[in-house]
């Protein structure tokens, strides 16, 4: 599954270089980490969701998650400092590749009603996040063995210096973009 960063070096460094004037293939922006986050609400009252929320995540991108922890108290949110609240998982080089492809491929053209993701979700400096409300979509969690759905969060780190040029980099690695 290296396609996707085959296409990166025969089609991509190309496009850039050419429509945003590089010298070097050096300045060219890539893709540099992807990040996948699950925060739960309901660790509190259901301790295994934290387990299942690890599993599916684990399942997904192939990697052991980490368990992110409450930074500071909110009482609002009967919250403590130090407690278990989601997981995480930064995705780099290969399993980075692999799993955008997949993304890009498989599982958003098996999100309802899909139109395309929105290009107003970069944050100024060249990354793009976005959310999808249930894991269903990836191929690999089987319906059956859900026991509820979890949403994630999914931050695409490039190294471009603004919002065009890595809004340019994502389409043309494959990233649905809405017209």
């Amino acid at each position: 599954m290296e396609f996707l960063k085959e296409q990166y070096e025969k089609e991509v460094v190309p496009a850039l270089m050419k429509k945003f004037n590089y010298k070097s293939v050096m300045e060219v922006p890539k893709l540099d980490k992807i990040i996948l986050n699950i925060g739960l609400g309901d660790v509190k009252d259901n301790p295994k969701s934290l387990e299942n929320a690890m599993n599916d995540i684990q399942i997904i991108t192939g990697q052991k998650p980490i368990i992110t922890k409450a930074r500071k108290s909110i009482a609002a949110f009967k919250l403590r400092e130090g407690v278990n609240i989601g997981c995480k998982v930064t995705l780099r080089r290969g399993k980075m590749y692999d799993f955008a492809y997949k993304f890009f491929n498989v599982a958003l053209p098996r999100v309802r009603d899909f139109r395309g993701v929105s290009a107003n979700s970069f944050d100024g400096r060249g990354n793009y996040s976005m959310g999808i409300k249930e894991q269903l979509i990836f191929p690999e969690i089987e319906y059956d063995k859900v026991d509820k759905l979890r949403g994630m969060d999914i931050i695409f780190v490039t190294t471009a210096k603004t919002d065009e040029e890595a809004k340019e980099l994502l389409k043309l690695l494959g990233m649905p973009f809405k017209n």
